[in-house]
């Protein structure tokens, strides 16, 4: 039995916007996220580029594709790592991990973790992925011992410090790659001892 013509074009256009992706982000490497030419995109894609607008609406629509782009191929790149045993241990290779996809993906850490190109939001539906993968790290980082909002925005800013730390000095290296450990080590320190003086404030108050 014949695939219908209808499923065919959807899969010639799915190859289309993967092809797409693929060269968006060669640009984005080649000359920056901001400098990604739409001509030199339909070019290499084989496309005027007005048949560009046919899949997406425009340059700010791309760059949304290549942030949900980007954080499938980080989830991918957690979800293919093994974070168990013990908790600490798992938050630290988790850690060393995130700092490793920062390292080797430079384009997708600027596009992904800072604010690269003014004006841009991603969309809800883009943003979604960003929130599964910040529900993987709240995961670990709470099997840990970490319980408030604030020790998980302390722990987002260190584990951002490392990555952005890395891109900015040893791009494809590990030199913060490295520092996962004793970071995740001196944190948890924090907030045992933190949680602990809360449990004798209360008990000598009480």
């Amino acid at each position: 039995m014949k695939a219908p013509a209808t499923d065919r074009r959807m899969e010639r256009r799915e190859a289309k916007l993967a092809a797409i992706l693929i060269e968006s982000w060669r640009l984005a490497d080649r000359d920056g996220l901001a400098a990604i030419s739409l001509r030199d995109l339909a070019d290499a894609v084989g496309l005027r580029q007005p048949s560009l607008y046919v899949y997406f609406a425009s340059k700010a629509d791309l760059y949304d594709a290549m942030f949900a782009d980007g954080y499938r191929e980080l989830l991918e790149f957690i979800g293919a790592r093994r974070h168990d045993g013990p908790p600490q241990q798992a938050l630290a290779r988790f850690v060393a991990d995130c700092v490793q996809f920062s390292s080797v993906n430079v384009v997708r850490h600027q596009l992904l973790f800072q604010r690269t190109i003014p004006g841009f939001e991603p969309s809800p539906q883009s943003y979604e992925l960003a929130s599964d993968f910040y529900v993987v790290a709240q995961r670990l980082a709470q099997a840990a011992g970490v319980a408030t909002q604030s020790d998980l925005d302390l722990f987002s800013a260190l584990v951002s410090g490392l990555a952005h730390q890395q891109v900015a000095n040893d791009p494809g290296g590990r030199r913060w790659v490295r520092l996962a450990d004793r970071v995740v080590q001196m944190f948890l320190a924090d907030v045992e001892q933190r949680q602990q003086d809360t449990i004798t404030n209360r008990r000598n108050q009480g």
